[in-house]
């Protein structure tokens, strides 16, 4: 009997020193500057000054459960780990385009896409970059979520300088690490949400370029060229924390465009109530991609995401969040397949350029072809 305590006791303790082993290696991990900063000190104390942020996080106007009825956790990593899922991420490389950004003419009101969620535009001379991803990766773990063959082309050293970098949350598929530290030279001003300029700081940026704003809020950049920051529904987080910046949309506005970028986020009644007070829109980029039942209180599903465009009133959509990392369980090319069958006799134009093809804002003309259909 004494012997078995003793045994026991080993074991014990022997588990004890491997899971506090465990925890010392992932907080030193951690600490790594891929990971980011929580807001602290006065930008926290700004934060807190906030309508959403209560019980020391942000929150959606309506909480949902992040997991629908039905689904558990467990569930969800037993169906991706042990199920089949065909097709998740294409054997092709990927068809794409390289088109040069620094030459497009400075009167041209344009958009270059470069898969998932990173999107180049120029308006009224100013070039943008949103959600930028070059790193070919989506993960700050080395064996992490990789890029697909093809659908890496650009590169930091590709881009001109940027006017304005939009950021609409701090997950690794929307703010990479890596880009942004390289990237730094080239950016005049970030627009984010409430909390996500701690990362930046962190990253080298200078308080006087970053942009942070809470939800409905006004930017004027300059003459008749107007950002209004919109809700959405979804959750941020780069470390063990969650909820302590604040996701976001943007309302792009000049002269000539109305440009709605919907980031990422499960469908609600916003779109309706921004298609109400600012539509129609010209041109809106929703999230189309990385999609589950499981999940469809923070990701759209795509009859969402056409009944989102039919809300704001959009007389064209591009579909993004698709065609780069495999984050969802659904065959790669579902999202575009769905979304155009989704689309025929909608009031909006579906647009579907490849990567890296320039998309003119004024031609409405534009062909565009169904570069997934003969891709494997």
């Amino acid at each position: 009997m004494k012997k078995s305590l003793r045994i026991l006791k080993r074991i014990m303790i022997t588990l004890f020193i491997v899971l506090l082993l465990l925890a010392t290696v992932t907080f030193v991990y951690l600490q790594r500057p891929q990971f980011g900063e929580n807001p602290s000190g006065k930008r926290l104390a700004e934060i807190e000054k906030s309508a959403h942020f209560k019980n020391d996080r942000f929150q959606n106007i309506v909480e949902r459960p992040s997991l629908s009825e039905g689904y558990t956790m467990l569930g969800e990593m037993y169906n991706v780990v042990f199920k089949n899922h065909p097709r998740r991420e294409p054997s092709d490389s990927l068809p794409s385009v390289k088109t040069n950004l620094k030459n497009i003419p400075a009167n041209s009101d344009a958009l270059v896409w470069f898969g998932h969620s990173s999107v180049f535009m120029q308006l009224e001379g100013k070039k943008i970059l949103i959600d930028p991803v070059f790193s070919g990766k989506a993960s700050p773990l080395p064996w992490g979520v990789r890029a697909y063959k093809g659908s890496d082309i650009y590169s930091v050293t590709d881009m001109p300088e940027i006017d304005y970098l939009f950021i609409s949350h701090d997950h690794y598929d929307h703010l990479d690490y890596e880009t942004i530290i390289g990237l730094k030279d080239k950016v005049k001003h970030v627009v984010c949400g409430l909390g996500v300029g701690a990362h930046f700081e962190r990253w080298g940026y200078k308080p006087e370029q970053i942009i942070e704003k809470d939800w409905n809020e006004k930017i004027e950049l300059d003459h008749n060229f107007i950002i209004f920051t919109e809700t959405s529904h979804h959750e941020s987080g780069r470390g063990l924390l969650r909820g302590k910046t604040l996701w976001m949309s943007y309302l792009i506005q000049t002269p000539d465009l109305k440009i709605y970028i919907s980031g990422d986020g499960g469908y609600d009644d916003r779109f309706k109530k921004i298609g109400e007070k600012i539509g129609p829109i010209d041109w809106a980029i929703l999230e189309c991609g990385q999609y589950d039942k499981a999940w469809q209180s923070v990701h759209n599903l795509p009859e969402e995401v056409a009944q989102a465009a039919v809300d704001l009133q959009a007389q064209n959509m591009i579909p993004v969040h698709n065609s780069k990392f495999t984050l969802g369980k659904h065959a790669w090319d579902e999202p575009l397949r769905k979304i155009t069958q989704l689309s025929v006799n909608k009031p909006y134009r579906l647009v579907t350029p490849m990567i890296g093809e320039e998309v003119d804002f004024k031609n409405k003309h534009q062909q565009f072809k169904r570069w997934w259909e003969n891709v494997n």
